[in-house]
């Protein structure tokens, strides 16, 4: 804590407003989410390597970019699907545990929940959330459950952003942009995607087309960073790599391929509304579930387990199949490369059955990212139609794979509301940049034909709608006018000497009609003030009454303002202090008292503002 506060008195020595205190806390916050981005998944190889691989014997196929720690099996062929089963029930039910025992915030996925901070609760997040979430999180992924990584990660580094905004005592304001910063540091970082992670930390907290401009540098610092120090954890062929390798170059060869990616955004739009309907369907199922919150995720993960048993055994034991379950990385990645070998029926199964299993997963209360199955099932859906257009138009469509990264932007894009984000997120971890023109097309089309479902509920439409900004648009009727524009000077105030006796103070009250009183001293210094509830305080201690003096019921530690202060400023401390009346003092010697400024006639002044400016308004709109 010593050094905490020597780092907050380093900070304070930073004009706050400059971009020099930005730097600081975005490298400390990227340091965090790097940091935590390699726990979190060392910790998920640690519980997979232990449950998954060693009891049931399954090891799911990883993307070209992704490493482990552990040697990957040569082959699968001690898997029982039944072991299986167990395991991801015990993950389930772990996770459930673990979360509903210490912190019941952490279920679901993390980024509405940090969104939610944002908007709603100042930016604040209980340290211990971003800790839980990551250990059950692990758990639920490790185990088999159908989630994505980038809800804890993003929590993890929001959580910090949080925590260190309110150790240094910073404003509500920096706190919500440092909390975003550590969503887009996380995001960055888990995903190799540092522009993106930017973008989305920015993007995300809104459903229409809208941005929290503050967000995007101290994000982007804050990001590049985490990222830097995520990669610099891998080995050294794969650092800086993309997600999913260098090898997907894909382009357009014609405007008229436009058409067939138009008819793609139309299929997206659908399976993204049908995603998030069932999503929220299945929570509201598990919710009305009568049995206590931290048996559900175990129900949840055991049908989960059963649907992906029944698809592996529908495609003849094909462990492809079992991409249902955990993240489905490895399926996608061959989607995107060789689509004709995996064929239509076994994507398309993969993306509508994944809906199911991600709903059961997160949806009962486990705990995971959504955006990691949106890739996924996007990418499936569009690699699907991607071939069967092919057989339609072959001379149009020729690279199948290519609709399967258009549909990874395109579904999230619709479902989250993140069109821009996304398709930056899409161009990083695939490497490929040559489809911009087609992604933003799907992209656009999804955000605007989605507009009625939301993947992220805590989302508010626009920053004016949002309560972290509420005043921020109104217009400032006050600019320029101080409290010299209102108090009277020549008003006559009843002053009380600070050895004046609670008998005498309570025959002056008793003759006017003020109702706060300041307190000189011999010199005729303001040295406190009172009110009527402050005397009331003592008129029924007999004892007190007979020795108490003005210099004992006044507020010695009181608000003044100045002629020269600004209304908007006075009426933030008339709000904040819930008072009627304010002393005000010379600018030069706070303790010379010029008068007193009243609210009501604060009040009034600003309502005489705002009627000269409808009047101004309405007479310019006539010319």
């Amino acid at each position: 804590m010593i050094l905490l506060k020597k780092f907050g008195e380093f900070l304070i020595s930073f004009d706050l407003k400059t971009n020099a205190k930005w730097f600081v806390l975005s490298c400390l916050i990227g340091i965090v989410a790097g940091l935590g981005a390699i726990v979190f998944d060392v910790l998920i190889q640690v519980v997979e390597h232990n449950s998954l691989v060693a009891i049931s014997g399954f090891d799911h196929p990883q993307t070209v970019g992704e490493h482990s720690i552990y040697k990957s099996k040569e082959d699968n062929s001690d898997f029982s699907p039944w072991l299986l089963l167990v395991v991801i029930t015990s993950g389930g039910l772990a996770s459930g545990l673990i979360v509903y025992t210490f912190a019941p915030e952490a279920e679901g996925h993390g980024t509405d929940a940090a969104i939610d901070a944002f908007h709603t609760k100042r930016g604040i997040i209980k340290p211990i959330v971003p800790v839980i979430k990551t250990i059950a999180s692990a758990l639920t992924l490790g185990t088999g459950g159908s989630a994505g990584r980038e809800g804890p990660i993003a929590q993890i580094g929001a959580g910090f952003g949080s925590w260190v905004a309110t150790a240094l005592k910073l404003s509500a304001r920096d706190r919500r942009i440092m909390l975003a910063a550590g969503v887009g540091a996380g995001i960055g970082a888990i995903f190799r995607a540092p522009l993106a992670g930017a973008l989305f930390a920015a993007e995300i907290l809104y459903s229409n087309a809208d941005f929290e401009s503050d967000v995007i540098v101290p994000a982007a610092m804050s990001s590049i960073i985490a990222y830097s120090i995520y990669c610099m954890s891998l080995p050294a062929e794969l650092r800086f790599m993309p997600l999913f390798g260098n090898e997907l170059q894909h382009t357009v060869g014609s405007h008229m391929e436009l058409i067939p990616y138009t008819i793609l955004s139309v299929i997206l739009s659908l399976s993204a509304m049908m995603y998030v309907k069932t999503f929220y369907g299945t929570n509201r199922i598990f919710k009305a579930l009568p049995i206590k919150p931290i048996f559900k995720p175990a129900i949840g993960a055991f049908f989960t387990g059963v649907v992906g048993i029944s698809v592996y055994y529908l495609f003849a034991k094909d462990l492809r199949a079992l991409s249902v379950l955990s993240t489905g990385y490895g399926l996608l990645q061959d989607a995107l490369t060789s689509a004709s070998d995996v064929g239509i029926p076994l994507l398309l199964t993969i993306a509508f059955v994944k809906i199911f299993t991600t709903s059961l997963t997160i949806g009962s209360g486990g705990s995971g990212g959504v955006f990691g199955p949106s890739m996924v099932i996007g990418g499936c859906v569009g690699t699907a139609t991607g071939l069967f257009l092919q057989r339609l138009w072959p001379d149009l469509v020729t690279q199948p794979e290519a609709f399967g990264l258009v549909g990874m932007a395109g579904f999230f894009a619709g479902a989250a509301h993140a069109p821009i984000s996304t398709i930056i997120m899409v161009s990083e971890i695939t490497g490929n940049y040559t489809l911009l023109l087609p992604t933003m097309l799907a992209s656009t089309l999804c955000f605007v034909m989605c507009q009625k479902v939301h993947l992220y509920k805590k989302q508010y439409p626009s920053r004016l709608d949002s309560p972290a900004h509420r005043g921020d648009f109104l217009v400032d009727v006050l600019e320029g006018s101080h409290v010299s524009d209102v108090f009277d000077p020549g008003r006559k105030i009843q002053l009380i000497h600070e050895a004046k006796s609670l008998d005498e103070i309570v025959h002056s009250l008793a003759g006017t009609q003020q109702h706060y009183f300041p307190v000189v001293d011999d010199a005729g210094r303001i040295v406190g003030i009172f009110s009527e509830d402050d005397v009331r305080a003592y008129l029924y201690d007999e004892t007190i009454w007979k020795l108490a003096v003005a210099r004992d019921i006044m507020q010695s530690d009181f608000v003044k303002v100045s002629p020269d202060d600004d209304l908007n400023t006075v009426m933030q401390r008339f709000t904040s202090i819930n008072v009627e009346a304010l002393p005000v003092v010379d600018e030069q010697d706070s303790g010379i008292l010029l008068g007193m400024l009243n609210r009501k006639e604060t009040i009034g002044y600003y309502n005489q503002q705002l009627l000269k400016c409808k009047r101004a308004g309405e007479d310019s709109s006539e010319v």
